[in-house]
């Protein structure tokens, strides 16, 4: 038996990309070993950077932490998914319908877009990505899918965050205009609600949504896997960086979390 095991994260620290809002994150090197004999970081930021999970916390008041996600979410078999898209693209239910491998019922789901290739400090990446809206999420909520990462900026369509008229926003009131000659559509037309995403993943269905999902999701996309992405224990924490492993067993002599 020989495991085949991919990290399907980005890369994290100092001059990592960032989500184009503030706080962003510091890390300094507080020892070394040629003064203090070990070497020892700081972090200072917030978790909602890199490759993270949210909590429903994150977006609706009164609700669960990350600690209110049972264990077993975390950790399950499932897909990695091939729904390509470009600028301003929505991930739609029928794309997920159409999926192959077919996403079952209790399935984690990995998708990849193919903008994790375009992962940077750019408008590219963060806000002219594609993205899932409300009825994608939707979809994942009665199809009873038990995690979702998606290989773009946020578990939202950009046009559906604070950088256009939602929430705090609009952080870019400049992509309001654009969308329009873009699409010959409103911003509020196509996305009337803040994060309507997030809201009907965590909220309403108790999914843990991954944004900026990377590293080998190209080496498992079209493939059954078995996925593991766990937070740490933050009782109070609305997000949080996490490590995606897929394992993938080429014998089919050995399987993790369900059939394979």
């Amino acid at each position: 038996m020989a495991l085949e095991i991919y990290d399907l994260t980005h890369r994290w620290g100092h001059g990592m990309p960032e989500w184009p809002s503030t706080p962003g994150i510091n890390v300094s090197v507080k020892k070394f070993h040629a003064k203090d004999g070990i070497y020892q970081a700081e972090f200072e930021g917030i978790m909602h950077r890199g490759t993270h999970v949210d909590a429903p916390l994150h977006v609706t008041e009164n609700t669960p932490t990350l600690t209110g996600y049972p264990i077993p979410t975390f950790f399950g078999t499932g897909v990695a998914i091939s729904i390509p898209k470009g600028k301003w693209e929505v991930i739609t239910a029928a794309d997920l319908e159409a999926a192959s491998p077919a996403i079952r019922p209790g399935d984690i789901v990995m998708i990849n877009t193919g903008m994790h290739h375009k992962m940077a400090d750019t408008d590219e990446y963060y806000a002219y990505s594609p993205g899932m809206y409300r009825d994608g999420a939707q979809w994942c909520v009665d199809r009873g899918v038990k995690m979702v990462g998606v290989d773009v900026q946020a578990n939202d369509h950009p046009m559906a965050t604070k950088m256009v008229d939602h929430g705090l926003g609009p952080t870019h009131p400049h992509l309001i205009d654009e969308y329009k000659a873009y699409t010959g559509r409103d911003v509020k037309e196509d996305f009337p609600d803040w994060e309507a995403a997030h809201k009907t993943l965590m909220v309403q269905g108790g999914i843990p949504g991954i944004e900026n999902v990377g590293g080998d999701l190209d080496m498992v996309t079209g493939k059954r896997c078995t996925f593991m992405a766990f937070p740490w224990r933050w009782n109070e924490g609305e997000g949080c960086g996490v490590r995606i492993l897929a394992v993938i067993d080429p014998d089919q002599t050995f399987r993790f979390g369900g059939d394979a």
